[in-house]
């Protein structure tokens, strides 16, 4: 049985490359999608993820207040995917202290149209991670992406 993921971005395009990213890999299942902290605390409620990926500015309530509400009430590992989370930054070392999984920095701004080129086999490998399964096998998972992409 697939392992639910939560994707919170306030960016539709962004949520929507995350996603392309983990359909690559059968064990990891996009459980939904929040555009703003307050819709993140609810779907998590509602979803129970195993795994939220977890964008920092966003409307309404940013990530790190998210991060601080999580670790009150949530059993999900929280993975920071942020582009103000470079490493060593305050956001990443904040994020740190408050409990993050692990932080990923968006390569390119806000909206990082190289995200999936650039950060998706660490995003796969960190998520897995954090569920505790193995990192994939990168040769298989590029064709497997390969073929998705050509289409049937």
């Amino acid at each position: 049985m697939p392992h639910p993921v939560l994707i919170v971005d306030d960016s539709g395009f962004m949520r929507n490359i995350i996603k392309q990213i983990l359909v690559v890999d059968d064990e990891l299942e996009v459980a939904g999608e929040a555009e703003d902290g307050e819709v993140a605390i609810e779907k998590e409620r509602a979803l129970k993820p195993e795994v939220v990926l977890l964008d920092i500015e966003m409307p309404r309530l940013d990530g790190l207040g998210v991060l601080k509400r999580l670790k009150l009430t949530s059993k999900a590992k929280v993975v920071i995917l942020s582009s103000i989370a470079q490493l060593g930054s305050p956001a990443a070392l904040e994020a740190r202290r408050l409990g993050a999984f692990d932080v990923i920095a968006k390569p390119s701004g806000a909206i990082s149209l190289d995200l999936k080129a650039k950060r998706g086999h660490e995003i796969l490998r960190v998520v897995r991670a954090a569920i505790g399964l193995p990192p994939l096998d990168v040769a298989s998972l590029a064709r497997k992406s390969q073929s998705r992409e050509k289409g049937p």
